[in-house]
């Protein structure tokens, strides 16, 4: 038997009431997951939590974490990559079925205590236990969030969590990868006990098993999704639902989980023994392969913010109260920052701070919550909180006089240390810093619209911009929860400056007399969240044609250019390419040839990667991989591909014929 005090990634103890302790603190990492070691110190812990309890030495097992700030995040992505076949993911995740099984047919209780995030094979070891108790805390959140990695959930959490939740309650998780508040999950029938903080859980634990508590599983008609013909509706409905979000043949893990469950629902054994056969296959996937990289990719965005910097903002100040600067101005909010929001006009800042309405009530829970964030979002139209602020952002009129002069006016009143930035979405920084005093002083930080819902936001270096302005940038964006990338001051700078000429070449084609809705659905068929079209419409084609001009591509006589003259201007008209009716453009749906589609899809993103090429080869940022990371969140491209450069590099990135290319 294992000697316990070897263990380098648990804690193991028992006490004088004979409960057994195993605390799970991975060695040098800052957050629990569940690599290969952990698994086997757990396993040689159970096993001797088993002669213990065979002896009557050890009255119950308690599993919690000595992070301060979560339990597990799951198991360890970065492990993987060592599974190259079918066989291989079958044979490591054999022993570990058995150890959870163990778990679960152990003869003493067995309790876990969970605070902070409890996700993927940490929710699988938590189910797995006897009985689950959670901290009432916002950060306590319990997901499967496997389907964003092209898998399910492959510990048998597919069947232990439909017999807890149901497979109402389970189902929709998984297939969404979304998490939930432990009060919800509680709800639900997946955590038994709430208590008030981490400090209470040691004692909740020795209570549940003091007392042998032991959760149900899930009864009554909230079962009756599992019985045919129940089951066979709410396939159905499933199939219809997860088919409106994603496409089979680009994300095949939700639909064999619905498969799975169809299959198997009925009978939660044969679910356990039949999801390793459906999983493993999705685990060597190209796709899976991909999405993993794209994970690699926003951990290598959030590391472009320094660790070793003293800045911690807490107020910012935006100029400009219009759609941008409000939803700046917003998103800072809601994040626990004081914001003052500056506009010439009171009316614009009035409705701007209105506008946040929407995002406060699905951010915040209560109308306490909900009323502290109005209260810290500050109408200022004299711009009184300058002085104070620790960033100031500038979002006005993209006029390279109007913003010089109104840089001039801030410089003398910004207190020494604040970030002065502009998010600017196509003038150089430079242009706009001439003048300064202290040029080297100003950034960009520009942001993608919707504010919202863009997790990447970009930190412009200018030829003059001191590098430490950068780096406070970066730790401004990561404080807010968005991914920093860095990069070069250029016309465009990398986001735009790829997405122009992928939707110049679209309208290009639409000149030429191919159907909007045809190079739209070739968009998606290649994996775009959006066709080009309906992006143009969507982001304004004044917008479009304001950035084409500025990285030279001639709109004149065009459609795009007499629809702007015509205010004709896209979604926000309620007229563009397409006419949109309830914020949806009103389209023709034709049935396509799905090779042609196909074909067209390749040659639409063609233009886009040529430029990603140009911006590597020019260093507008520092590798392949940001220009990868920059382009999937700043526009989404398709995930599942693993950005633009892996996807040329990859057997299905070749480049597109010269003639079609040109099109």
């Amino acid at each position: 038997m294992t000697d316990m005090n070897s263990l380098r990634d648990w804690r193991f103890s028992i006490d004088e009431q004979q409960i057994a302790w195993a605390i799970f603190d991975r060695e040098g990492e800052s957050q629990n997951s569940l690599g290969r070691r952990p698994l086997e110190e757990l396993g040689a812990i159970i096993e001797r939590v088993e002669a213990g309890a065979r002896d009557r030495s050890i009255v119950g097992l308690a599993i919690l974490s000595g992070k301060e700030k979560g339990f597990i995040v799951g198991a360890d992505v970065r492990e993987f990559e060592q599974f190259t076949n079918e066989a291989d993911v079958r044979t490591a995740l054999r022993p570990v079925l058995d150890m959870l099984d163990r778990i679960e047919k152990m003869p003493v209780p067995v309790v876990c205590g969970i605070h902070g995030f409890c996700l993927g094979g940490g929710l699988e070891l938590a189910l797995a236990c006897h009985y689950r108790i959670a901290t009432r805390d916002d950060s306590t959140r319990v997901g499967f969030p496997e389907v964003r990695l092209g898998i399910f959930p492959g510990f048998n959490g597919t069947a232990r969590s439909i017999r807890q939740a149901g497979a109402l309650g389970a189902m929709p998780m998984m297939l969404s990868g979304s998490m939930v508040r432990a009060s919800a999950a509680r709800a639900m029938g997946l955590i038994d006990e709430l208590v008030a903080s981490p400090a209470n859980l040691s004692w909740a634990a020795r209570k549940a098993i003091t007392q042998k508590r032991r959760s149900k599983p899930m009864g009554g008609w909230r079962n009756l999704a599992r019985l045919w013909p129940a089951r066979n509706l709410v396939v159905s409905k499933m199939r219809a639902e997860t088919a409106k979000k994603v496409r089979e043949d680009h994300y095949p893990a939700p639909f064999r989980l619905i498969d799975l469950f169809e299959l198997h629902g009925g009978n939660l054994d044969a679910m356990k023994a039949a999801e390793t056969q459906a999983f493993a296959p999705l685990m060597v996937s190209e796709t899976s392969r991909n999405l993993r990289r794209v994970f690699k990719l926003m951990e290598m965005l959030k590391a472009q913010a320094p660790k070793d910097i003293n800045f911690k903002p807490q107020r910012v100040h935006v100029i400009g109260a219009g759609v941008m600067g409000a939803d700046i101005a917003g998103w800072c909010v809601a994040q626990g920052m004081e914001v003052t929001l500056q506009d010439l006009s009171a009316d614009a800042i009035a409705k701007g701070i209105a506008a946040q309405g929407k995002l406060f009530s699905r951010r915040f829970r209560t109308k306490a919550l909900k009323d502290a964030a109005k209260a810290r979002l500050i109408a200022d139209p004299n711009g009184d909180g300058i002085p104070r602020a620790d960033v100031v952002i500038e979002a006005i009129v993209e006029k390279v006089e109007v913003k010089q002069n109104l840089f001039k006016s801030l410089e003398g009143k910004m207190k020494l240390g604040a970030v002065m930035a502009t998010n600017t979405s196509s003038i150089m920084i430079e242009d706009i810093a001439a003048g300064l005093s202290d040029p080297g002083r100003l950034i960009g930080i520009h942001f993608f619209n919707p504010v919202a819902q863009m997790p990447l936001v970009e930190v412009i270096r200018g030829k003059q911009s001191r590098e430490d302005e950068v780096r406070k940038g970066c730790a401004f964006v990561t404080a807010i929860d968005k991914f920093p990338l860095i990069v070069k001051s250029n016309p465009g700078f990398l986001v735009n400056r790829v997405l122009a000429p992928y939707m110049m070449n679209a309208m290009l084609r639409l000149e030429k007399g191919e159907a909007a809705e045809l190079l739209d659905e070739a968009a998606r068929t290649f994996g775009m969240p959006m066709g080009p079209i309906e992006l143009a419409d969507t982001v304004g084609l004044d917008i479009c044609a304001h950035v084409g001009r500025i990285l030279g591509f001639s709109a004149d006589g065009s459609r795009l250019e007499r629809l702007v003259a015509a205010n004709k201007l896209g979604k926000k008209t309620g007229e563009g390419f397409y006419v949109w009716k309830d914020g949806k453009p009103v389209k023709t749906e034709k049935p396509y040839d799905k090779r042609d589609l196909e074909r067209i899809g390749r040659e639409l993103v063609e233009p886009l990667i040529r430029e990603c090429e140009k911006c590597l080869a020019e260093g507008i940022v520092e590798s392949a991989d940001l220009v990868d990371a920059g382009v999937i969140f700043g526009t989404g491209f398709a995930p599942f591909r693993g950005g633009p450069l892996h996807y040329r590099t990859s057997a299905g990135g070749q480049a597109a014929p010269a003639q079609q290319a040109a099109e």
